[in-house]
């Protein structure tokens, strides 16, 4: 049965907009007049809107996206034509079926905001709550300019933490590869050869040719161990109490622990400053910031510093007692407030920790390089040497 979408007014001129199962378009009328509802807009949806089909969304085609829908708005362009030509160039198939749904629910009468919100998986909280706000003030141009803005940031942040994940991971896939390698292809051959051997091999061979036998004939239960240990590890993290347990012990591992305290330093400052510069009120900002931040230890500061002000009381003390912040973001926050220029003082800490970002993704680049390489060379050399201990031996013996 298809689905029609409509907006009809009361009697006293009150605008109303819902969705109803019903045969056909008459139908629509006939139960909108049998509720004493004058009919403004009734129109079939269109089938699978709100359906996730082909491709992946990438967080940099919705930063084009913004930044293009606030150009065309600041230029002028009627919203519906704007949201028109989104879709029409839009190469992402997961973000054109959603703009589709949102012009269809725009020019049904719906506002920006609330036909944003049917599509959680591609526009946040966040942004739907700073169209709002946008919407409300009559500025929706400047506040599509400063989500582009911050859009582009907390990507640049993103790719910046993510880039300094991918040296150790090639690395320690490189690693494994040339352990497994050995173990099965390398170390047969030497254990063949020891065999004709009428002596005692050295402690560190037998280890070596164990492995490798237990790794031929028991591979099937390492492999069940380890999709069964990543199985119960992600159901561990996915609770309350795992997934803070985690949090606090990732925030104080040396230097991956701070990146990830300055990055979500970065990420809270910067999304608290964009929305209250936007005219969302500070309890929805850090509500939204909250979660938003990535890291539950983080959430829970933030959201115990949303109660205080609900209190009557300031937001940097909270934040000082969790012991998360550094003392420079609290203090800083405190002058904001005290100053009334929270907004901007959260900005100016925002660039900051930006860079602090970058000085610690470096830091960590510097201190894995030689840990992973001297890693390496320790297991693959000492295997190596394991194998060639007998041959050693043999030598000696000749001689």
């Amino acid at each position: 049965m298809p689905v029609y979408t409509y907006s009809a007014r009361t009697i006293s001129g009150e605008l109303k907009r819902d969705q109803i199962d019903v045969p056909n378009r008459d139908d629509v009328i006939a139960f909108l007049r049998a509720q004493k509802l004058i009919p403004v807009s009734v129109r079939e949806k269109p089938k699978g809107l709100n359906m996730t089909i082909g491709g992946r969304m990438k967080s940099r085609d919705l930063v084009i996206m913004t930044r293009q829908f606030a150009t065309m708005i600041n230029a002028g362009l009627p919203l519906v034509q704007a949201l028109d030509i989104l879709v029409k160039q839009s190469d992402n198939k997961m973000l054109q079926s959603s703009l589709e749904g949102v012009l269809h629910d725009v020019e049904s009468g719906n506002t920006l905001a609330d036909a944003l919100g049917q599509h959680p998986k591609i526009f946040s909280h966040l942004y739907v709550n700073m169209v709002a706000a946008g919407e409300t003030g009559g500025i929706l141009d400047t506040i599509l300019l400063r989500l582009s803005v911050f859009l582009e940031k907390t990507e640049a942040l993103a790719r910046k933490v993510k880039g300094a994940m991918i040296y150790p991971g090639v690395i320690g896939f490189v690693a494994g590869s040339a352990i497994v390698i050995l173990l099965l292809f390398v170390i047969p051959t030497f254990q063949t050869m020891f065999e004709s051997f009428d002596q005692q091999l050295p402690l560190p061979t037998r280890v070596v040719i164990g492995m490798s036998a237990f790794l031929q004939g028991y591979w099937w239960v390492l492999l069940a161990c380890s999709i069964g240990g990543t199985w119960l590890f992600r159901r561990w993290l996915a609770t309350a109490n795992g997934r803070l347990l985690f949090d606090r012990v990732l925030l104080r591992v040396p230097i991956l622990g701070t990146l990830a305290r300055k990055s979500a330093v970065a990420r809270f400052t910067r999304t608290l400053g964009t929305l209250l510069s936007s005219g969302v009120s500070i309890l929805d900002g850090l509500e939204i910031t909250a979660k938003t931040s990535g890291n539950r230890v983080i959430h829970d500061a933030i959201m115990n510093s949303r109660s205080s002000i609900a209190g009557g009381e300031s937001i940097s003390e909270p934040l000082r007692q969790s012991g998360v912040f550094p003392p420079m973001v609290t203090q800083m926050i405190n002058v904001g407030e005290e100053t009334g220029d929270l907004d901007g003082m959260l900005s100016k800490v925002a660039d900051f920790y930006d860079e602090e970002v970058d000085v610690a993704v470096e830091s960590l680049l510097k201190a894995m390089e030689p840990a992973m390489i001297v890693i390496l060379g320790t297991v693959v050399g000492g295997m190596i040497v394991a194998m060639y201990l007998p041959i050693f031996g043999i030598i000696n013996t000749i001689q």
